[in-house]
């Protein structure tokens, strides 16, 4: 059975569904990073098993054992083994120190590697924001956000979502890292950005990456936005579908998030409001109140 040595140190995330854990180690005098995949047991749900869903289980193997993204335009991967036995996948990369990117920086380069994947191999994602919200669907749709003051607004994003998702599914579909967040962009080669955890690697709409990293970026939208189309390659989709695509994979995500904030204390004592500052759901609700210009952008469309 596979342990990890003792003398590795735990590190935070990790969190994917198939994910045992994430360790720092080193070989030598080189720093690495060790991460353990368990394969998926006969009770796991069917999703970890579809190449194409973004719960696929070895995904971010696939994607370092053929060196897909480590020549890519805009975001590139790490030098990584990958040893394969009958329980799971151990994945050893290089240690990748934060170069404290500015989000202009990893905007343009996210914008970049859209054109990246000309060849797209059946493992890559597909359909991610589609498949995220169906599995929101199952489990009731955003029912504790229907006990705060932005229940209408959620109301109305939430039967409107079919609508809003056939109309992002005819953008262009581009590269796209899947996770794009400050934590998974860290480091800098020249002019790209090295990248980590690329267990969502995948094909979605123009923008859609733009959107998830404007969730947690210190910049403002627009100024993103812009950075961004300048690292579009030429011709491959205008302002406004970049524009549509960054808003809507945003505000669903952004919604859906602070969904799962609130349910998650909303069973304690005391009323619902009263836990608006715990700290696991605070930064969840700054994030959604910083995207008010963009929920109204699609209250309007």
């Amino acid at each position: 059975m596979w342990e990890p040595e003792p003398d590795w140190h735990p590190l935070p995330g990790g969190t994917g569904p198939s994910t045992v854990g994430v360790w720092r180690a080193a070989l030598g005098d080189q720093p690495v990073v060790v991460k353990r995949l368990a394969r998926p047991a006969p009770h796991d749900p069917g999703a970890f098993s579809e190449p194409a869903h973004f719960a696929y289980w070895r995904r971010e193997a696939d994607v370092l054992e053929t060196g897909l993204v480590s020549a890519t335009s805009g975001l590139r991967s790490v030098v990584a083994a990958v040893e394969e036995d009958d329980d799971g996948i151990t994945i050893t990369r290089e240690w990748v120190e934060d170069d404290a990117n500015s989000g202009l920086f990893v905007a343009m380069s996210l914008g970049r590697f859209t054109g990246s994947l000309t060849a797209r191999p059946r493992f890559l994602a597909r359909n991610q924001l589609a498949d995220r919200l169906a599995q929101v669907e199952r489990r009731g749709g955003w029912p504790t956000l229907a006990r705060t003051a932005v229940a209408d607004v959620a109301d109305h994003l939430w039967q409107r979502r079919t609508t809003l998702l056939d109309r992002v599914a005819e953008l262009p579909q581009v590269a796209q890292h899947g996770d794009a967040t400050p934590t998974n962009l860290p480091g800098r080669a020249g002019d790209h950005v090295v990248a980590i955890d690329w267990a969502t690697l995948g094909v979605g709409p123009v923008g859609a990456d733009l959107g998830l990293y404007s969730l947690a970026a210190r910049e403002d939208f627009e100024p993103l936005l812009d950075a961004y189309g300048m690292g579009l390659p030429e011709g491959l989709a205008s302002p406004e579908q970049v524009r549509l695509g960054a808003q809507v994979a945003a505000v669903y995500s952004a919604l859906s998030r602070a969904e799962w904030a609130l349910e998650r204390v909303a069973a304690g004592e005391g009323a619902l409001a009263s836990k608006f500052r715990h700290p696991a759901v605070a930064p969840h609700l700054r994030t959604l109140q910083r995207q008010y210009p963009q929920i109204e952008a699609l209250l309007a469309s």
